[in-house]
């Protein structure tokens, strides 16, 4: 075979390479735009789940602000309130806030549930829970939400 023939052929595969290079890189932007649509399904379900229960914890302790949380940190909500202690005559201020997100995508394809909680200028807990997003179980992070939800109260009350 000529060279004339062996280039003709190298320059064949090397455009057939390219045409299944771009085919590849078009599957992986739809598989990309598909694990981002699944993230945003379970951020929308999971942030409800928590802006509800803080709005439960916060009816049951009075002078709680609740405020939703959507931001470069994530989405979700808070739950805060500032108090003023007298102890010995002097005066403190006292700061106490749960707050819960699910973090936003990103390329590392992971659904990730953070936490953390502070009473009376404490921070008593950082939880955070992860799965990678194609794995991901929204039942057992609803179970974390409520869970956490519950220990924070019980921590506050026995702090109160």
């Amino acid at each position: 075979m000529d060279f004339e023939k062996r280039l003709e052929r190298a320059i064949e595969r090397g455009q057939h390479q390219g045409d299944v290079q771009a085919r590849e890189d078009e599957q992986r932007k739809l598989g990309e735009a598909e694990l981002k649509q699944l993230h945003i399904k379970y951020q929308l379900e999971l942030s409800e789940q928590i802006e509800d229960c803080l709005r439960k914890l916060a009816d049951h302790f009075p002078g709680f602000r609740f405020n939703t949380a959507t931001d470069e940190r994530g989405w979700g909500a808070t739950i805060s309130r500032d108090d003023l202690l007298v102890e010995d005559g002097r005066r403190a201020n006292s700061f106490s806030r749960l707050e819960m997100v699910i973090s936003p995508f990103a390329s590392v394809h992971i659904l990730e549930l953070r936490a953390k909680g502070t009473i009376h200028n404490k921070e008593l807990f950082r939880r955070t829970r992860y799965q990678m997003l194609v794995e991901a179980d929204p039942e057992s992070f609803r179970q974390l939400i409520d869970m956490w939800v519950l220990e924070y109260a019980e921590l506050y009350a026995a702090n109160a």
